[in-house]
């Protein structure tokens, strides 16, 4: 492969038509460039240069190789912007990923905020609820327990504690109380609200083993959304984290649930090879603001 440096210097000493002169405005000595012409010739093994009296002249040869290396130069050129595109997040992928509720509620202003300031950024967006196996994406909204793994290669940040409320009718004896303790609700018929499997199902579950029982379920729907209007009919009541509670329908409420309360500990976790990334930076700062808020 041709040194790039010398057809630099190919290039500057025909067009100046001096090797002294070439070597003044690229900050060589004149035997410096001398000696890296001569060694461009042998790596070619062209004639490059003519001796004319104390000068040189490109041969046809010299002036044909710097010509063709015109197209290298402007590659290089469109590539260094390119990676002063990347460094400033103006250009390149980042995939994000996320569970329903937080996709729901936390990412559209998230989506919104980086596609105004990066606009030849292309954004990927994916479902990531259960992550055992998955191959994780640059940056993860997910629940953390005790039993989800951390992958070495990324960074994770707490974003927020999510508790869980009880939905129940306005009618019901529970709706006029600050709080409730959840062995209250042992009870109580319930509407399911989650995949069997989910890590959030099971933080309300070993929650309502610590107080003693195991939930009813009367009815089984895999969503939060589907789940609260069954409450709406009165055949059971149901306990989602806050976040993704959402705007109630007329006739119910939310009751806080203590002893213990059920938690969620929602988190980002942010690969280190994107960690400096401008657009990664920005993603998890509003990820920041809109889970303060």
């Amino acid at each position: 492969m041709l040194d790039v440096a010398r057809l630099r210097l190919l290039r500057a000493v025909i067009a100046t038509g001096s090797i002294r002169a070439s070597a003044t405005a690229l900050g060589y000595t004149p035997s410096a460039v001398s000696q890296q012409l001569a060694a461009l010739q042998r790596e070619t093994g062209l004639r490059l240069f003519d001796r004319v009296g104390r000068g040189i002249e490109p041969t046809v040869a010299g002036k044909t190789l710097a010509a063709e290396a015109e197209a290298v130069f402007e590659a290089l050129s469109k590539l260094d912007g390119v990676v002063d595109d990347l460094r400033a997040g103006r250009v390149g992928s980042l995939s994000i990923g996320y569970f329903a509720s937080a996709g729901a509620t936390w990412l559209p202003p998230v989506v919104a905020t980086l596609q105004s300031e990066f606009p030849e950024l292309r954004l990927e967006l994916r479902m990531t609820e259960f992550r055992d196996g998955l191959v994780l994406p640059d940056i993860d909204l997910f629940v953390d327990a005790p039993h989800v793994e951390h992958s070495p290669q990324a960074d994770v940040h707490r974003l927020v504690d999510d508790e869980y409320l009880a939905v129940v009718q306005d009618t019901d004896p529970l709706a006029g109380r600050d709080e409730v303790p959840l062995a209250e609700l042992a009870e109580r018929r319930w509407v399911d609200n989650d995949l069997h499997r989910g890590t959030c199902r099971r933080v309300l579950l070993d929650a309502c083993a610590e107080a003693g029982f195991s939930p009813q379920f009367a009815v089984e729907t895999h969503d939060y959304r589907t789940a609260i209007p069954f409450v709406a009919t009165g055949i059971g009541i149901t306990v989602i984290p806050r976040l993704g509670i959402g705007d109630l329908p007329a006739g119910l409420t939310t009751v806080r649930l203590v002893s213990p309360t059920p938690v969620r500990h929602i988190a980002v976790s942010v690969k280190k090879t994107v960690a400096a990334h401008p657009a990664a930076l920005r993603a998890l700062e509003e990820l920041r603001r809109v889970a303060g808020g």
